[in-house]
């Protein structure tokens, strides 16, 4: 195989394989860094709450839904289901 086509794949498998995943990554971190108090969100489970209290301390929140107040992991909180519910109001 000539070696500037071998070069040429791996630098597209590069871009696909691993900038791909890493730029999605940041951007979830950073919106979920940028929760605040107020904010409507829905967990990658489905639950649609709105978040009433963010405990720094161990990573968690409290969402507040039509069923009660739920403490879960901001981990668990879905970016595009969240965007996309906030986009319809």
């Amino acid at each position: 195989m000539d070696p500037i086509a071998l070069l040429l794949f791996a630098g597209a498998l590069f871009f696909l394989m691993i900038l791909g995943p890493m730029r999605r990554q940041k951007k979830e971190k950073k919106f979920l860094s940028q929760l605040k108090r107020g904010d409507r969100v829905v967990t990658k489970s489905g639950l649609h709450g709105k978040i009433a209290e963010i405990i720094d301390g161990n990573e968690t929140c409290i969402l507040e839904t039509m069923a009660g107040k739920i403490r879960y992991e901001i981990s668990a909180i879905s970016q595009e289901m969240s965007i996309k519910i906030n986009k319809k109001k």
